[in-house]
């Protein structure tokens, strides 16, 4: 089974930056799709940046010009640099991991970022 082990969350404030890891137990270069969601309190959770093997990254609405998603393949990592942070970014971010062939849909324990002044 898959493993994502997430890191880099925490506190900042409005305006602040920071930027998430997550370090796949499997290479990087086997999954179809990596990508950050994010689930705020009493809310669903929600996209927030995707990254292909292929073809172009997307992000949400709420965070583009802001929000950059990377792929590391020699550290075999995924970030999300995060810059210009919003109270409303608050939330969980978890790490998502998907493969159509064997078919796998896999999540980190997810990392809490805090915005606040």
């Amino acid at each position: 089974q898959v493993q994502l082990v997430e890191s880099g969350g925490g506190w900042v404030q409005p305006g602040g930056a920071l930027r998430l890891s997550c370090a796949p137990s499997e290479s990087i270069f086997s999954f179809n799709t990596m990508g950050w969601y994010r689930q705020a309190p009493g809310k669903q959770r929600e996209l927030v940046a995707v990254s292909p093997r292929w073809g172009s990254r997307i992000y949400a609405d709420s965070v583009k010009g802001r929000f950059t998603v990377s792929r590391d393949n020699a550290k075999n990592t995924l970030y999300l640099q995060m810059n210009s942070l919003k109270p409303e970014d608050t939330a969980v971010y978890y790490c998502n991991a998907k493969r159509d062939t064997p078919s796998m849909d896999a999540w980190g324990q997810g990392t809490l970022v805090t915005v606040s002044s």
